[in-house]
């Protein structure tokens, strides 16, 4: 596949991504946010030297001679953003373009998505289950702009599991025969112990920094009801002790107490959604020290369009968003923000409207260092498979050079991060100035 889509990716992308800068890059001026304080730091001096923060200092530099020196206008500067629940391949596309659609246009389609990605301020995100994978390499090797992509490949489910987009008259499965779906790399099925290890395995093959399983139904697949259970306490352990053995941990679709707990007995590190959890469940959690990686849904102009019976499951996740972070903030459940944007361009728009929803439970100080060093944080588990081993999501010497550039004090005003357009006036990346909209 990569063979097929790279030719054609670049032609996709609005400018060529920038060099990496010859000479260190010198930022004064400007106001901090590092992603882990709850208070803006002044009088501060950042140097840029390659693709890391090489000095963070107090007053001006001794000499910026060989350097670019940018001035701030008095500006916040922040950590790139995190988004811990995307999906790279979905995000652009309406469901069915892309179960019917030829493969090379969906890739085509995400890596112009992917541009639109880091410009709305995020520099990074963890992709929780799709064929990610030629798109990070083109994003890593400078073909392509994007953010950094921490790749699930396919999420790991059961038969009737969500994910399981099968026709009928693809059962019943024999022998070794998989679907298209399977073997795009969208989603993987295993309903063994065995299975398990194998599917596993074939991601960390692809390149894989963590996998993605699936602990109970869905809301977009057609026949699996939010109720229903998909793998064994048993199977789950399988896929976490694999992941342990490269490295890694397992991230788990889940949704209901009956799901998150079966995921919690099995040693899964990190529950994806959790919006029908009970006070019991949420205790557990953080007892266990599970990380709860969580989307702020609240209300249909959040999610992508839906009917049937996914509807009426859409109107139950909604309908417990305000508990489930009630409840992650009553007990200190280590949070994670993410956004689940799908089958929309129009709706992914909205990632910086769905961090100002977190104002609903939290400062705006505590919501950006949960998009920034709290994510950051969340990534790093994935130890040896980590793509990006430095440190993310904050600004501190030694730590990735991705930074944005606010016009206001987003710890006033969150909403500031919804209008990227207007109000990030530098995106920089791994070092690269991606946008510079700063006066002359």
């Amino acid at each position: 596949m990569l063979s097929l889509v790279l030719p054609g990716i670049s032609q996709a992308q609005n400018a060529t991504p920038p060099a990496a800068p010859a000479k260190p890059i010198v930022f004064t001026n400007f106001r901090l946010f590092d992603g882990k304080s709850a208070a803006l730091r002044d009088g501060l001096t950042m140097v840029v030297d390659g693709s890391s923060i090489g000095q963070l200092r107090q007053g001006q530099p001794a000499s910026t001679d060989g350097s670019t020196v940018i001035d701030c206008h008095g500006m916040v500067m922040m950590p790139g953003l995190i988004d811990m629940h995307w999906h790279s391949l979905l995000a652009a596309l309406p469901i069915s373009t892309i179960l019917q659609a030829d493969m090379a246009f969906v890739h085509l389609a995400a890596s112009a998505e992917a541009e639109r990605t880091l410009m709305r301020g995020f520099t990074t995100v963890r992709d929780a289950g799709g064929p990610a994978f030629a798109l990070q390499q083109a994003i890593d090797a400078g073909l392509i702009s994007g953010p950094r992509i921490y790749p699930s490949g396919a999420m790991i489910t059961t038969t009737g599991g969500h994910g399981d987009f099968r026709a009928l008259s693809d059962f019943p499965r024999s022998g070794g025969q998989i679907s298209v779906t399977e073997k795009e790399g969208g989603s993987a099925i295993a309903d063994s112990e065995d299975e398990v290890r194998l599917r596993v395995r074939e991601q960390f093959v692809q390149r894989a920094s963590q996998i993605k399983m699936v602990g109970c139904g869905g809301v977009s697949t057609p026949r699996s009801p939010l109720d229903m259970l998909t793998f064994t306490e048993k199977q789950l352990r399988a896929g976490v002790e694999t992941a342990a053995d490269w490295g890694t941990y397992v991230l788990v679709h889940a949704y209901t107490p009956e799901a998150i707990q079966r995921s919690l007995a099995a040693g899964v590190q990190c529950i994806e959604h959790g919006h029908l959890m009970d006070d019991k469940t949420a205790e557990m959690m953080a007892k266990n020290g599970t990380w709860l990686s969580i989307q702020p849904f609240v209300g249909e102009d959040d999610v992508a369009p839906v009917s049937g019976p996914s509807l009426a499951r859409m109107q139950e996740v909604l309908a417990g968003t305000n508990n489930a972070y009630t409840l992650a903030r009553k007990h200190g459940i280590k949070t994670a923000f993410g956004t689940d944007l799908i089958f929309s361009a129009a709706l992914a728009t909205r990632q910086g409207t769905m961090l100002a929803h977190l104002t609903r439970w939290y400062s705006a100080a505590e919501a950006l260092r949960m998009a920034t060093g709290a994510n950051g944080q969340l990534l790093a588990l994935s130890g040896l498979r980590n793509p990006y081993p430095r440190k993310l999501g904050v600004l501190e010497e030694g730590a990735y050079a991705d930074l944005l550039l606010v016009d206001g004090n987003p710890l006033d005003n969150l909403n500031l991060i919804a209008n990227p357009d207007q109000n990030l006036r530098v995106i920089m990346k791994d070092g690269k100035i991606y946008k510079n909209a700063l006066p002359v």
